[in-house]
């Protein structure tokens, strides 16, 4: 089976009395919902509603859960977690001797989580710690995420810049519109509401090679025409993720108006699993 040892990824245990209580009013998934075995995405998002830190969120023993989280940012999560604490019955642990192995295509070592960002007949799975056997390299992982459609900060938006919407959350279980309060909620309920998102995730291709980025390390700009509509993302050869303004796409293809990115012609089509289409309405 594929595998790769995600060497970029740190555990971060949330454990005690309080845990999930703690996590249920502070996050974006919803934690009554996380079944043993599921590693679900989830966000903490600053008070405007965007995107602070994303992550997937599984249980780890009776009262605790495992934050699977970037490692640059690790501690920096841990920090942020730390000053929502107050009194609670909680405790806020990185846990460095704890690798993180994702794998694919086929079914799970023993204690495996499957990655709900994925659907189910992708057969993803993340395994924290344990003997699997790393046999993937890095760009297969990347394609396996650019075919679905599923994006990560660092990668492919930056963290503070987007809404929960923009990177799929509200389509893959990562967004919880029916429970209580959390940081943010009230600015991503009102966009659910009023169906107020206008960028979103697209898989592109190309047949050529993609580039992976401009001068000076800047990202890719997809026009249409002469017209900015997105930019790029993780690329694996002719393939790469993209955050778009569907309304902005979706004006251009009515028009027939040729997109491109680095002076190739690119297509733009958005993960099948989420139900969206670029001439559809936005709320959709």
């Amino acid at each position: 089976m594929p595998a790769l040892i995600l060497a970029d990824r740190k555990i971060i245990r949330v454990d005690g009395a309080d845990a999930g209580h703690f996590l249920q009013n502070l996050i974006t998934a919803n934690i009554d919902a996380v079944e043993p075995g599921e590693a679900r995405p989830a966000a903490l998002l600053t008070p405007q509603g965007k995107i602070l830190f994303d992550f997937l969120i599984s249980k780890a023993g009776e009262t605790g859960y495992h934050c699977d989280v970037r490692a640059d940012i690790a501690d920096d999560f841990v920090r942020r977690m730390t000053i929502y604490k107050l009194r609670a019955a909680v405790s806020i642990e990185k846990l460095d001797d704890i690798k993180v192995i994702a794998g694919w295509n086929e079914a799970p070592p023993t204690g495996a989580l499957a990655d709900k960002r994925f659907p189910g007949e992708a057969q993803v799975w993340r395994l924290h710690g344990g003997d699997a056997v790393a046999d993937a390299n890095r760009a297969a992982w990347d394609a396996l995420r650019i075919s679905h459609g599923v994006a990560e900060s660092g990668a492919d938006f930056a963290l503070s810049d987007i809404f929960p919407h923009d990177a799929m959350m509200d389509k893959n279980g990562g967004v919880d519109f029916r429970k209580g309060c959390y940081v943010g909620q009230e600015v991503v309920s009102r966009m659910q509401h009023r169906g107020t998102a206008r960028r979103r995730v697209a898989i592109v291709g190309s047949e050529t090679e993609l580039p992976q980025t401009g001068p000076d390390d800047a990202a890719i700009a997809i026009l249409a025409g002469e017209k900015p509509v997105g930019s790029l993302g993780t690329v694996v050869g002719k393939t790469g993720l993209a955050m778009v303004r569907t309304d902005r796409v979706a004006e251009a293809l009515a028009q027939n108006i040729p997109l491109t990115a680095g002076g190739s012609p690119v297509s733009l089509a958005l993960p099948g699993w989420t139900g969206l289409s670029f001439d559809a309405a936005p709320d959709s």
